[in-house]
């Protein structure tokens, strides 16, 4: 695999985002670097794709900045770029937690664990394992035994803990994200709300699977990510499937964004019963006239109006 996937981000104060975004942009377009990357006041996040020889430049170009020197990049091979185009954009927050009285990790976060102490944490009775990602990305794949919080987006975590302390404030409670950055603020909001004992994967699943000695055990499905590939493995001692095909329940791994532009839900579904329902998640959405899987396959007229019947299926 001559291609690199990137995974990073640093903590850090930058003065102007705005110009460090315009500069960062031109440097990652002349290495022929494609994918996303946030900068705010409070540092930077993103993840990119190209070849080995552009990756390692702009590794060695981050950690020559004083700002970004012990920045930590979870790397990813790849037989080609995971995005179609490269941006970076200048933003309030590098992940969006929406806080009145926002959390800065570098004064206050919960103790890191390394992916070692994790697995040992996620074995204790003790323990409650809180997922700090959204719900379809715990749907394809989570740690044995982690709480599965009912959210569609980061900035709607802090509700939910509010409505569920109570289940929760006296326990040990240790939290994981993709790489690491979500724990970083989720886990000293934790503090604030007054809980006193709260921990947190050092570098994300992402850290965790490729651990020598964990090898991604104690999980579950894959690990949902932000590009083309969309899931990739983590656990390197058992493979299991805990995704349900969105029509059927059958287990499947198989994520789209639905057909219907307006709608654009993203949900679990085989390539069979994707063609069988026009790639939409309802019959309302495979009947749009803006069907992009009507579109994209030439279908007919006559032929939509068959498929639309197989939702009767379903009742």
């Amino acid at each position: 695999m001559d291609y690199r996937v990137l995974l990073f981000y640093k903590y850090t104060t930058i003065d102007d985002p705005e110009t460090f975004s315009a500069e960062h942009l031109d440097f990652c377009k002349d290495l022929e670097l494609k994918g996303r990357i946030l900068v705010a006041n409070e540092g930077i996040n993103g993840t990119l794709s190209g070849n080995k020889k552009a990756t390692d430049q702009y590794m060695e170009h981050m950690k020559a900045d004083e700002r970004f020197k012990d920045i930590v990049f979870k790397i990813d091979e790849a037989e080609g770029h995971t995005f179609k185009k490269m941006h970076v954009r200048p933003r309030p927050e590098i992940v969006a937690l929406d806080l009145e009285e926002d959390v800065n990790p570098k004064q206050l976060t919960g103790e890191y664990l390394s992916p070692k102490e994790f697995k040992e944490a996620l074995l204790s009775d003790d323990t409650i394992v809180i997922d700090a990602r959204n719900d379809y990305e715990y749907d394809l794949g989570h740690f044995r035994g982690a709480i599965r919080p009912n959210i569609t987006r980061f900035r709607d975590l802090p509700d939910w803990i509010k409505e569920n302390k109570e289940k929760f404030m006296d326990k040990k409670i240790v939290t994981y994200c993709t790489g690491g950055i979500r724990c970083e603020k989720f886990s000293g909001f934790l503090l604030k709300e007054g809980f006193e004992d709260v921990a947190q994967l050092e570098g994300g699943i992402a850290t965790y699977g490729k651990d020598p000695e964990t090898k991604g055990e104690y999980w579950d499905g894959k690990m949902y990510v932000f590009d083309e590939r969309i899931s990739v493995e983590v656990n390197q001692v058992e493979k299991t499937v805990v995704g349900k095909e969105w029509f059927d329940g059958t287990p499947c791994e198989r994520y789209i964004n639905c057909s219907n532009p307006e709608c654009n839900r993203q949900f679990i579904v085989t390539e069979e019963n994707e063609a069988k329902y026009l790639g939409a998640c309802s019959h309302e959405c495979a009947s749009k006239e803006n069907n992009r899987y009507v579109k994209a396959h030439n279908i007919s007229d006559e032929e939509k109006e068959k498929r639309l019947e197989n939702f009767k299926e379903l009742v």
